[in-house]
């Protein structure tokens, strides 16, 4: 059997962050996704699916993305069903991230993101390096590029560039 999602989209509001009675933090969130089709009117659709993340990844999904963030969820679907206050029974169908992606820079204009990933089984990372430090928050762009808080992202000297001179390794530092 296989279950897994991953989805790329913009968050519809804010996240809401509540903790369970033994203070487990849970963060739920829409995520608009656009179909990869227009309809009769040559306007492109969205579908808006609810998810939630859990522990610290929840946490950090409520203080980095907002309204309009570009995230991306790696996930399952999960159903579930309740007795409504009317006493109807009540059915709900979310996304489960097991990971959350922040793919916008923490000073895009719309604030969102941080450049890094809310893993659920803790820590950072970019990619689906988990557990990694990245300084490129998911765009894919070439690891020579980091970004500052007020320049945006930049050229870094490649230390392995060629200046001209032989490069000094020891047999010792080879892993081979």
């Amino acid at each position: 059997m296989m279950n897994r999602v991953v989805l790329v989209g913009r968050l519809t509001k804010d996240p809401e962050l509540r903790y369970t009675p033994a203070g487990v933090a849970v963060a739920t969130f829409t995520l608009a996704v656009n179909r990869t089709f227009t309809n009769q009117q040559g306007e492109r659709e969205a579908d808006f699916i609810n998810c939630v993340v859990w522990r610290k990844p929840a946490e950090n999904v409520a203080n980095f993305l907002r309204k309009g963030s570009l995230a991306g969820v790696d996930g399952r679907v999960q159903t579930r069903n309740y007795e409504g206050q009317d006493g109807k029974r009540v059915y709900v169908t979310e996304v489960v991230a097991e990971s959350v992606q922040f793919l916008e820079p923490k000073n895009a204009n719309n604030g969102g993101g941080n450049g890094y990933q809310a893993n659920a089984g803790g820590g950072y990372g970019g990619g689906y390096n988990q557990g990694a430090p990245s300084s490129n928050g998911g765009y894919g762009q070439n690891q020579n590029q980091q970004q500052t808080p007020s320049q945006g992202f930049q050229q870094n000297n490649d230390p392995f560039a060629s200046d001209g001179k032989p490069i000094d390794i020891s047999d010792d530092d080879l892993p081979f």
